[in-house]
């Protein structure tokens, strides 16, 4: 039999070696993780301050919390959005009023002083970068996201967003979709709102993540009540709980610090 050349076998070898840390790589691509789970809570309501923080705080996970700078919550208890913004939960910018599109179906419930489609695209930067003024006097920081108030991107057909791109690091969206590292659209971030789930339910969504290497961002507004789109206490509870178990498979962090290692990396 024909000796292979000493030269041969260490490039063989090199080669394979690469080759198992791309598949390696594939694997893992969320800092290390299989995939990269987001926990956010829109609307700044007490439940948050109440029941999501000492539930995150208590697993050492950090969430993003979307403020609506009109909230009397934000107030109110500026002084608990400041400490947890101190410990490590972002908090991201949902607008100065949530303004949404009254004349989709659906809406009804919208006012017409918040009726996105009677904006201007000048009046609707312009709220949002007041919240963002706001959200720094509560935190001092200058990074951070912006999320959709109803997912609605448009005022007139036009993507007002395109003149805030400098001003966030990244926008959320409601489209519930799994999306890989190099797929994610950081000026639309698809996400999956959570209404009535079953921590089943729920985990589901983790395990598909965790099995497709893709990104999961869940979207809640009351956890334990406080809100008309809600979700149990105890099924949030079961939900982080197997996070926490399964966090050698698990990145988690806040959209902010996740949209700018999605930035980096794509």
């Amino acid at each position: 039999m024909e000796r292979m050349h000493p030269g041969l076998i260490v490039f063989s070898a090199l080669m394979a070696l690469a080759a198992v840390t791309c598949r390696a790589q594939d694997n893992a691509p969320w800092n290390h993780k299989s995939c990269a789970v987001v926990l956010t809570y829109d609307d700044a309501i007490d439940v948050d301050i109440d029941n999501v923080l000492p539930a995150l705080d208590s697993l050492r996970f950090k969430g993003t919390f979307y403020l609506i700078g009109s909230s009397s919550v934000v107030a109110t208890r500026m002084a608990a959005w400041r400490k947890a913004a101190a410990e490590g939960h972002e908090l991201g910018n949902h607008s100065m009023f949530h303004p949404c599109d009254a004349s989709l179906p659906g809406r009804t419930w919208v006012s017409a002083d918040n009726d996105l489609s009677k904006y201007t695209v000048r009046r609707a930067v312009a709220e949002i970068r007041q919240t963002n003024v706001l959200l720094q006097a509560i935190d001092g920081k200058t990074q951070r996201t912006f999320a959709y108030p109803c997912g609605d991107m448009t005022v007139h057909d036009t993507l007002f967003y395109s003149w805030l791109q400098k001003d966030f690091v990244a926008a959320r969206g409601v489209r519930g979709v799994f999306d890989t590292l190099g797929k994610v659209n950081l000026d639309n971030v698809d996400c999956f709102a959570m209404n009535g789930n079953t921590a089943d339910q729920m985990i589901a969504l983790v395990r598909h993540a965790m099995q497709t290497h893709t990104l999961l961002v869940f979207l809640f507004h009351g956890v334990g009540g406080g809100h008309n789109i809600n979700v149990a206490l105890r099924e949030h509870s079961e939900l982080l709980h197997f996070i926490k178990d399964h966090e050698d498979q698990i990145w988690v962090a806040p959209m902010v610090d996740v949209a700018e290692y999605i930035r980096a990396h794509q």
